[in-house]
């Protein structure tokens, strides 16, 4: 059976120790259900366009939103307008078939990911079929072979073992993390399919943070990471095609780091101070952008005053601003000192 070689390096436990506190805290925020969806769809436009931007999709950011969520496909290629609604496919995939954590992590599933990812793009004798020939990597910028995965007729056996692989993980105490970025190499590595080994890797350790409880809400997207450095993404894969995954997985686990302390600013933003939250019974707290931006300025400054209002918000009115905080006022959240333009504004301490 396939059996990974790594380190537990101090870099990959303090990345796992943030990562733990990071997901405690984003799972722990009351947010409106509106913000909910918001930071799922940006997620998954974002997981879509930057896993397909990273191998040579030519839609721009605005543009592969636009066929995301309209399915608008004026002035874009047919296939990098297939390839980014392939990828929300198998995303919606993800969501919808692995909810309750029930299925098995095997071959079949590993060729459902293939299909979902090279539909309308690769001929069905190839889509979910093992390649038949031998294939070479190359550098893009220099043509220079950087390496050749293994023999086709070594796939069948290593797909085999590595799906072995995935189900006793699942009752290993591997952390799920550790486990979502030794796959994602693995599969690369083995390189089974003509085309959208990539992808298909990207969507298997999405998978598995998913069904582990680690998707976070399903609030990331770990391939704006990879798509804002590929030469990094893509050394660091090649690095442990040497053997030890060591170096792989102490980047697996810094961009996984990286993108929730990202996500936990945004959601400290939008959510509510330990103590309002309990002053309210844990319920969810119904804020718009200002007064999210209004809370935080009052939990660093202690307050907030008329004068500095049109610093904060140029584009508003006094007087829409003063509509936000009545609001806030009226919930217990926010309490008023003084009757002026001098009064004070700060959070209610109960």
């Amino acid at each position: 059976m396939y059996e990974p070689k790594y380190r537990l390096t101090n870099s990959i436990l303090i990345s796992i120790g943030k990562i733990e506190a990071a997901k405690e805290t984003i799972e722990s925020a009351p947010l409106l259900p509106m913000w909910e969806r918001r930071f799922r769809e940006s997620a998954m436009v974002r997981a879509a366009h930057h896993g397909t931007h990273i191998e040579g999709n030519q839609l721009a950011f605005e543009e592969a939103r636009q066929v995301l969520l309209s399915q608008d496909l004026h002035a874009a290629r047919s296939r990098d307008v297939q390839e980014v609604l392939n990828y929300r496919a198998v995303l919606d995939y993800i969501g919808e078939e692995w909810g309750d954590g029930k299925k098995e992590m095997n071959e079949a599933m590993l060729k459902k990911l293939h299909k979902l990812v090279v539909f309308k793009i690769l001929p069905d004798d190839l889509s979910g079929h093992f390649r038949t020939k031998k294939v070479v990597i190359k550098d893009s910028s220099t043509g220079e072979i950087t390496f050749t995965p293994p023999d086709p007729a070594d796939i069948p056996f290593m797909i085999t073992e590595f799906a072995k692989w995935l189900q006793q993980a699942e009752r290993s105490e591997v952390h799920p993390v550790l486990k979502a970025g030794i796959a994602h190499h693995e599969f690369v590595r083995i390189h089974p399919y003509l085309d959208g080994n990539g992808r298909v890797a990207r969507a298997l350790s999405t998978l598995i943070l998913y069904v582990e409880q680690y998707d976070i809400r399903r609030f990331f997207s770990l391939e704006e990471q990879y798509d804002n450095d590929p030469l990094s993404y893509y050394h660091s894969l090649q690095k442990a095609n040497e053997g030890d995954l060591t170096p792989w997985l102490e980047y697996f686990c810094q961009k996984l780091t990286e993108e929730l302390e990202l996500l936990k600013g945004k959601i400290k933003r939008l959510s509510m101070d330990s103590k309002i939250k309990d002053k309210l019974g844990g319920k969810q707290v119904f804020l718009n952008e200002r007064q999210a931006k209004i809370m935080e300025f009052m939990q660093e400054a202690g307050y907030v005053q008329n004068q500095a209002f049109d610093t904060m918000f140029p584009e508003y009115s006094e007087d829409t601003i003063l509509r936000d905080l009545n609001d806030l006022i009226e919930k217990g959240i926010v309490k008023k000192i003084g009757k002026t333009k001098g009064a004070k504004y700060l959070l209610s301490k109960g």
